[in-house]
């Protein structure tokens, strides 16, 4: 069995500012995405890294988790995917650390997935889902610009009120490989230029918080213009995002 950081997914009431960000200031390209019941989702890859997923909702009953958090926090990181390769599996590794997964949904065999709420993740919901296959590209939309000079998504930094067992969750149960581990902090690897840093840091909310992210640009550095772009729509969306050249 093998789990793997896909994604970092943001709720947002406006996605222009994501695509300005993401894609015209650091460099993401269209995936896919697609109309969910309640939701509409959109994904951006960059040159190395997790993708960016966007969410925003669309009204009606199956909207009412993402309009739940917006109105609670406003625009801000809601969830990590792992893609894995067998969710049976991986629940029983769940429910071997004393977590009860929810939202189970193990029906369709195009896309299974479960959820553990940030109780019991370390302060933001991690979604573990096995999908057959890859879905359908979509059309773009037509406020995504002309992507940016390509960048490397290197780095998300969450804080944690229990490194110890964050690291665990992250390790053993989503295969993380652990590249460094110390009394304050701790670092993980996935293929593919993946990279989660674990920070411990007392009185957190929920017990964690998304600290910030990390860019690189892979041919050159950055302008004093995109940084102020940059720093603008991260805070409009919640996020923070370092720029490293």
């Amino acid at each position: 069995m093998t789990a793997v950081l896909d994604h970092l997914a943001i709720g947002t009431p406006a996605l222009t500012d994501g695509w300005e960000l993401f894609g015209g200031v650091l460099g993401g390209t269209w995936l896919y995405g697609m109309d969910s019941p309640g939701y509409w989702w959109g994904q951006l890859e960059f040159a190395a890294g997790p993708k960016i997923e966007l969410l925003t909702p669309t009204g009606g009953t199956d909207a009412v988790f993402l309009e739940r958090f917006l109105a609670a926090r406003g625009a801000g990181p809601h969830h990590f995917n792992f893609t894995v390769s067998d969710i049976r599996a991986t629940l029983a590794r769940i429910r071997a650390l004393g977590i009860e997964p929810v939202g189970v949904s193990l029906d369709h065999p195009a896309w299974q997935e479960a959820f553990l709420r940030p109780r019991d993740a370390h302060g933001i919901v991690i979604q573990v889902a096995q999908q057959a296959g890859s879905p359908s590209a979509g059309a773009p939309p037509a406020e995504l610009p002309e992507p940016g000079p390509a960048t490397s998504f290197g780095l998300i930094e969450h804080h944690v009120g229990d490194l110890a067992g964050a690291t665990r969750l992250f390790a053993e149960v989503l295969d993380g490989r652990l590249e460094a581990d110390g009394d304050d902090a701790a670092e993980l690897t996935w293929p593919g230029g993946k990279r989660i840093r674990l920070v411990r840091e007392d009185g957190l909310p929920v017990g964690g918080l998304l600290h910030h992210v990390r860019f690189t640009r892979a041919g050159g550095a950055f302008s004093p213009q995109d940084r102020e772009r940059a720093g603008l729509l991260a805070k409009r969306l919640g996020v923070t995002v370092e720029l490293a050249d």
